[in-house]
């Protein structure tokens, strides 16, 4: 599977790097962040709901790595460990209301442009983003981790510190209410063609 072959080629660059940053080659630390700097940024608007927010956030997370960097131990992908340390920043920053809003919210470009894809595409995202607003914090962010972050359970175990059976249930558990919510507007959808 050609994907995978990227993935683990991306990670061990990843490795590499650190390795480099570790012993003393500091300037290359900036490849890190420029691999990484969207993903980052991506879950700081998650939470925080607001560019200046999310880029100080951003700026928050990579000095943080950038201090513990040499403990990094190479058990895990680096994206893992970068992602467990910029989610427990995220939780330790917001306040107790939970302001956690998934990434289903941000507008992902199209390379549709006729307007009635542009109108199905916004209802499309609209209607999910109201269903997953809906779902419980700790779904939500499983929900994201796992799809739009493409993590594994175990990976998400790392970051989250829930178990992965928990992580298993809250993602089926998310997708089925998704599936219930969604239903009408699917049939809806479908039904009028």
């Amino acid at each position: 599977m050609s994907s995978g072959g990227i993935v683990f080629q991306r990670d061990d660059e990843d490795r590499i790097i650190v390795t480099q940053v570790v012993s003393g080659q500091k300037e290359l630390f900036k490849l890190l962040i420029k691999r990484h700097e969207q993903a980052v940024y991506g879950m700081g608007i998650s939470f925080f709901h607001n560019a200046d927010d999310a880029a100080d956030f951003v700026q928050d997370v990579f000095l943080k790595v950038f201090r513990n960097l040499s403990s990094f131990e190479g058990k895990s992908r680096f994206s893992t460990w970068l992602y467990k340390i910029a989610y427990n920043t995220a939780i330790n920053s917001i306040t107790r209301k939970k302001d956690y809003q998934s990434l289903v919210e941000e507008d992902i470009a199209s390379n549709h442009n006729s307007p009635e894809h542009k109108l199905l595409r916004s209802l499309a995202r609209n209607a999910v983003f109201e269903a997953v607003k809906e779902l419980p914090e700790r779904f939500r962010v499983c929900i994201d981790l796992f799809f739009f972050y493409d993590r594994s359970y175990q990976e998400i175990e790392v970051i989250t510190g829930y178990p992965v059976n928990t992580i298993k249930s809250h993602v089926f558990r998310a997708k089925r209410i998704l599936r219930e919510k969604l239903a009408d507007y699917t049939e809806l959808n479908l039904g009028g063609d």
